[in-house]
């Protein structure tokens, strides 16, 4: 299992099948959490139908369009963070988080997507890397905004979450403007 260490308390695991009732206790201790910002949390009701999405992010970790990855915090799972939309042609990439409830406040988040930066632009030399957050998420939209991403625009309508159409903000970063950090 290929893995990424962020410090000495968080590590970041590509997910496989043998974490399955791990991760499905997670989302469904923080389905109510979650599922304000996450339109796909409702569809998943057991540990077999998380398995079968793991199944197919192995295969896009194996064909390279996308990673999939477990916040490991001190061990335990306390939340998921991708790199996907992987654009090989273009250089570019989308980085994708959530972390369970109980687990905010403690700077995982940020330190995650630090590493996944590193990851990105250094291990897979992309040259960029995109965040679209719920415009009304703002703990969410406070990570890139504190990683110096450059707010680009706001995708009108561009998730239906919930019964409902929600704007997402976009945020860019360049590999030179993280270089130069």
């Amino acid at each position: 299992m290929f893995s990424l260490k962020a410090d000495p308390e968080l590590s970041l695991h590509l997910f496989d099948t043998r974490v399955a009732g791990e991760l499905f206790w997670l989302l469904d201790s923080n389905r109510s959490y979650l599922r304000k910002w996450m339109p796909w949390v409702d569809g998943i009701h057991s540990p077999g139908q998380i398995s079968t999405v793991i199944q197919m992010w192995e295969k896009s970790s194996r064909e390279g369009s996308s990673f999939h990855f477990g916040i490991r915090y001190r061990g335990v799972l306390a939340g998921s963070i991708s790199l996907h939309a992987i654009d090989w042609n273009n250089s570019q990439a989308s980085i994708g988080y959530y972390i369970a409830e109980n687990w905010q406040g403690r700077g995982i988040t940020v330190r995650t997507v630090k590493a996944m930066i590193d990851h990105a632009f250094y291990g897979h030399r992309l040259n960029r890397i995109e965040i679209r957050c719920g415009k009304d998420n703002h703990r969410s939209r406070a990570i890139p905004v504190k990683l110096g991403f450059t707010q680009e625009g706001v995708i009108r309508d561009g998730e239906y979450l919930n019964g409902n159409f929600h704007d997402l903000v976009v945020y860019g970063l360049l590999a030179r403007e993280w270089k130069n950090r």
